[in-house]
C-alpha cells in the first residue's frame, strides 16, 4: 500500500508587495534598502501580503478546495486534514487550524485533524505524517496543507527579515494507492539550533511576553541548510533505492536562490530540473513547497510518472525530505 499525490492547490493573497513597494516603505522609517540589494541577497522580487480579515485556515481553503477539484473529490470524502503553520489562526493553537479548515470546507464525516509545526519543513513533516496514517489503513483520503501568513510576526524594522517572507497556502490530496506514490520519507531534528530562528515571545496572562517579532541568524541558516538539504535528500535516495539522476524535479523550500542553487549543485542537478517560486512568491514558510508544486504541476512541468524531491529546513531546527512519483 502506498500514499499517492492525486491533486494539488495554491492560493496567494491578491495584495502583490514589490522590492520597490517595500523599498519605499521601509525608506519612509528611514530604513535603507533596494531592489538590487534584495533580490542579490535572496532571488527575490516579490512577495503577498494577506488582507487584514484573511487568516491562514482562509489561505488554506482556497489551496485545498482547488487541490479537492483537481483530484475530482468532494470535502466529505477526506477522512484527515493535517495543515503545517507556524502562524495558526489562534494563540495557543486551539482550535487547531486543521479544525477551522475541516469546518470551513463543511467537512462533517468526523474524520481526524491536526496542525503539524516544524516551521518552514512543516509541509513535509506533515505529508510523512499523512503517509504514514494511510499506509497504516487507518486513514484513505487526506488533506495536507501548507499555509501562512508571516507578514503578521515580521519586524518591519528588520530589513534582514522583513524583505524575505511572504504569505500563501499550498494544499494536496493525498489517497491510499497499489501503485507507488510516496516512495521516501526522512525527517531530522536538532533543538540544539533552536536559538538561530525563532520567534521568541510567549502569551501569559493575556500579554505577550518576550520579542513576538520572528529571529533569524540568516549566516547560520545558510551555513546549516545547505548541509542538511544535501544528506537528507540522499539519505531519502538511498531508501527508494534510486540515484539524483532518476529525479525529475528538485522542489525545495523557497528560502533563499543561493541555497537551493547549493543544494541542486550537490545533488548534481542542473538548475532546469528544479522549480523556483522564491522570486514571486518570497519565502511562504510551510506553504513553499506545495506552491511551488501546484505551479508546476498547472505549467505542465510536473507529469504524471515524474519523481519529484521535496525537501525543507526550518525553525527548530528541523528538516527533512519526500521522495514522490506523481
Amino acid at each position: 500500500m502506498y500514499s499517492k499525490i492525486i491533486g494539488t492547490g495554491s492560493y496567494l493573497p491578491e495584495r502583490r508587495v514589490t522590492n520597490q513597494d517595500l523599498t519605499d516603505q521601509l525608506a519612509a522609517k528611514g530604513i535603507e534598502t533596494s531592489d538590487e540589494w534584495i533580490s542579490s541577497r535572496s532571488g527575490i522580487s516579490a512577495r503577498h501580503y494577506a488582507a487584514p480579515e484573511q487568516n491562514s485556515s482562509d489561505l488554506g481553503v482556497i489551496a485545498a478546495q482547488r487541490a479537492l477539484d483537481m483530484a475530482g473529490l468532494k470535502a466529505d470524502d477526506i477522512d484527515l486534514v493535517i495543515v503545517a503553520s507556524s502562524t495558526p489562526d489562534f494563540f495557543g493553537s486551539f482550535p487547531s487550524t486543521a479544525c477551522v479548515v475541516q469546518r470551513k470546507l463543511g467537512i462533517s464525516n468526523g474524520g481526524a485533524a491536526l496542525d503539524v509545526q516544524a516551521v518552514c519543513s512543516g509541509f513535509v513533516y506533515a505529508m510523512a505524517t499523512a503517509d504514514s496514517f494511510i499506509k497504516s489503513g487507518m486513514h484513505k483520503k487526506a488533506l495536507v496543507i501548507g499555509s501562512e501568513v508571516f507578514s503578521r510576526i515580521l519586524n518591519f524594522e528588520d530589513r534582514t527579515t522583513c524583505v524575505l517572507f511572504g504569505d500563501g497556502a499550498g494544499a494536496v490530496v493525498m489517497e491510499a494507492s497499489e501503485e507507488p506514490g510516496v516512495l521516501a520519507c526522512k525527517l531530522h531534528a536538532d533543538g540544539r539550533h533552536g536559538d538561530i530562528l525563532n520567534l521568541p515571545g510567549s502569551l501569559s496572562g493575556g500579554a505577550v511576553e518576550g520579542n513576538a517579532f520572528l529571529y533569524m541568524d540568516g549566516q547560520a541558516v545558510f551555513k546549516l541548510a545547505v548541509n542538511v538539504l544535501e544528506k537528507v535528500a540522499n539519505e531519502a535516495l538511498e531508501q527508494a533505492g534510486m540515484t539524483s539522476d532518476q529525479i525529475d524535479w528538485l522542489i525545495p523550500h523557497q528560502a533563499n536562490i543561493r541555497i537551493m542553487n547549493g543544494t541542486a549543485k550537490k545533488l548534481g542537478l542542473p538548475p532546469e530540473k528544479m522549480v523556483v517560486t522564491v522570486d514571486q512568491h518570497g519565502n511562504t514558510s510551510a506553504a513553499s513547497i506545495p506552491l511551488a508544486l501546484d505551479q508546476a504541476v498547472r505549467d505542465g512541468r510536473v507529469k504524471k510518472g515524474q519523481t519529484v524531491m521535496m525537501e525543507g529546513v526550518g525553525g527548530g531546527f528541523t528538516w527533512g525530505a519526500v521522495l514522490a512519483r506523481m
